[in-house]
């Protein structure tokens, strides 16, 4: 069946351009009602104006589709309670958010100031926390809620030059990771996108003739999968050049040393440690300490 989105509202912030603006215009042709979130700012952050995200708006209703734009910048707590409180006067209810907002202030991290640090933690780190926050009492509300995070390759795998927005991408991936757990009662589903697009951010990094394949609505389908009703939970999906996979976080099984514990013992079973054959992803951080307890009492009753 048809990925729909009749009656829904959807938030997407940063979406005057790129992945953002795909995104929502997506939204709308697929039924949903959208606020098109932008402050309007350069790359790295600086200025501000409301005709990028006013022009997708335009976009929207020339589709025939509803849409209404916001300028408040999502570090701003009053300016995103401002953008919750347009959106529910004009819809009603709010049911997905997709965290796409995003600064770059790249440098290596010898020359970078802890300000361009801070600055891009705020927005990408804080700025999705801020918006989950102030959409998670409605969702719980409706029993229902789809969070999107926008995680990158940076923040997983690391990147030259981007310690602050590589700390920032997998602090979202935490933030997922934990609000999987507390929002599953109430079907409030988080999930993370890993993007690889050319946009106004990154077509710097692009060749010319890689510029097409990986434009921004290659990236949309896997959003639209997170961001609908069957979406699964917690989740992390890159896409890019329409080629789709899951990104996981796994820990091998390890080797048990007991109390007698030491430094040299750990580098002699190094090669065991490290063994990837049976490595599991852990659902939970209870998962993690309850699989390290069963190691050191299944030791204790062979002892």
């Amino acid at each position: 069946m048809t990925i729909r989105f009749d009656g829904r509202v959807a938030i997407v912030t940063g979406a005057g351009g790129g992945l953002g603006r795909s995104h929502a215009l997506e939204l709308a042709r697929r039924g949903a009602s959208v606020v098109v979130n932008d402050l309007g700012g350069s790359v790295d952050g600086s200025g501000g104006s409301s005709d990028a995200a006013k022009a997708v708006v335009d976009e929207i209703h020339v589709l025939g589709g509803k849409a209404i734009a916001n300028g408040s910048s999502v570090t701003d707590e009053a300016g995103v309670a401002r953008l919750m409180s347009e959106t529910m006067e004009a819809y009603g209810r709010i049911d997905i958010l997709i965290n796409n907002a995003g600064i770059l202030r790249d440098k290596s991290f010898a020359k970078m100031s802890l300000d361009d640090f801070r600055l891009v933690v705020d927005v990408h780190l804080m700025g999705a926390a801020i918006c989950s926050h102030a959409v998670w009492p409605i969702m719980k509300q409706q029993k229902y809620g789809r969070i999107v995070m926008t995680s990158s390759s940076s923040g997983l795998y690391g990147n030259f030059g981007q310690t602050n927005y590589g700390a920032a991408k997998l602090g979202q991936v935490g933030l997922m990771n934990t609000l999987k757990l507390e929002g599953a009662k109430d079907n409030i589903h988080v999930n993370a996108i890993v993007p690889i697009a050319a946009t106004r951010m990154t077509e710097d990094l692009f060749p010319p003739q890689l510029l097409d394949l990986f434009r921004p609505e290659l990236v949309t389908p896997a959003v639209m999968l997170l961001a609908g009703e069957d979406a699964p939970n917690g989740q992390i999906i890159s896409a890019g050049a329409g080629h789709f996979a899951k990104a996981h976080i796994v820990e091998t099984e390890g080797v048990y040393l007991g109390a007698g514990a030491s430094p040299e013992g750990l580098r002699d079973q190094w090669d065991d440690l490290v063994a990837c054959d049976q490595q599991q992803a852990l659902e939970m951080g209870s998962k993690h300490t309850e699989k390290f307890a069963m190691k050191a009492l299944a030791a204790m009753k062979k002892g």
